[in-house]
C-alpha cells in the first residue's frame, strides 16, 4: 500500500508548486490565526485553485465554528478537514454531515492514557493523525516539531486509517513508520528553513525519503 505524504502549512505558490512537482499526496493549508502558517480566505482561494486536482486539499481548523468552516468551504472547497483543537465526537458527526467531506481528527499523543478517547473518534472520523502533545504553554496544538514516543503506537489495533504527525523530518520519516505501521506522514516544521517558511530542498528531501521508506517496506514484505 502507498505511503500516503501530506505536507501541510503551504503558503506560497513557490512552495506549494515544489510539494505538487515532487509527489505530496496531501497538501495541508492552515487556518488558524496563531499559527505563523495561517492563510487569509484569499490566499487560500488562490492556493486551492493551484492545485487542480493534484492531490488532495486539506483545511487545518481548530475548533472552529460554522461561520468559518463556511467561509473555509467557500474558498478553498477543501476535500478533506483536518480538525486539530478539542472537537467532540459529537462535532465531528456534525461536520461531516453539514458539509460532505470526511475529517480527520487529529490526537494528541504523550502517554498511553492519551489513546483512551480513540474508539470514540474512530468511530465517526474517516482518518485519524496521531501527533505530539504540545507543551501546557503553547499557543497552538501542532506545528512545533517535536515528536513523541512512537512505541505508544506499536500494538495498534485499528481498522481505520492512520497518519503521524509530529517532529519528523526526512531523516526519521523510515523510523516513524516502523514503529507506528502509519499509513500516512505529515510534515509542517520539518521542511521549513524558519517558523512558517517552507524550504523547497526540503520538501523535495522529505517525500523523496517517504518514498525510499515505502519501497523499503514493499520490499520486506515482499522477503517474507
Amino acid at each position: 500500500m502507498s505511503l500516503l505524504v501530506k505536507i501541510c502549512g503551504l503558503s506560497t505558490r513557490e512552495t506549494l508548486q515544489t510539494a505538487l512537482e515532487a509527489g505530496a499526496d496531501m497538501v495541508g493549508f492552515v487556518f488558524f490565526p496563531p499559527s505563523p502558517r495561517h492563510l487569509s480566505l484569499e490566499l487560500g482561494r488562490e492556493l486551492g485553485r493551484q492545485v487542480k486536482g493534484r492531490a488532495l486539499k486539506v483545511a487545518l481548523t481548530v475548533d472552529a465554528d460554522d461561520a468559518t468552516l463556511d467561509n473555509i468551504m467557500d474558498a478553498l472547497s477543501p476535500d478533506i478537514f483536518q480538525l486539530h483543537g478539542k472537537e467532540s465526537v459529537a462535532r465531528l458527526r456534525d461536520i461531516k454531515q453539514k458539509y460532505g467531506r470526511p475529517v480527520m481528527k487529529a490526537l494528541p499523543v504523550e502517554t498511553g492514557a492519551d489513546l483512551a478517547v480513540l474508539p470514540g473518534y474512530a468511530a465517526v472520523a474517516d482518518r485519524i493523525l496521531f501527533d505530539a502533545r504540545p507543551p501546557k504553554d503553547a499557543t497552538r496544538p501542532g506545528g512545533l516539531g517535536a515528536p513523541f514516543d512512537w512505541h505508544l503506537l506499536q500494538n495498534l489495533e485499528l481498522a481505520l486509517p492512520y497518519m503521524v504527525s509530529g517532529g519528523l523530518h526526512a531523516g526519521n520519516i523510515a523510523e516513524a513508520v516502523r514503529l507506528t505501521r502509519a499509513g500516512g506522514v505529515d510534515v509542517s516544521s520539518g521542511v521549513e528553513s524558519a517558523p512558517g517558511v517552507k524550504d523547497p530542498e526540503m520538501i523535495k528531501a522529505f517525500i523523496r525519503a517517504a518514498r525510499a521508506t515505502q519501497e523499503l517496506s514493499v520490499r520486506e514484505l515482499s522477503v517474507r
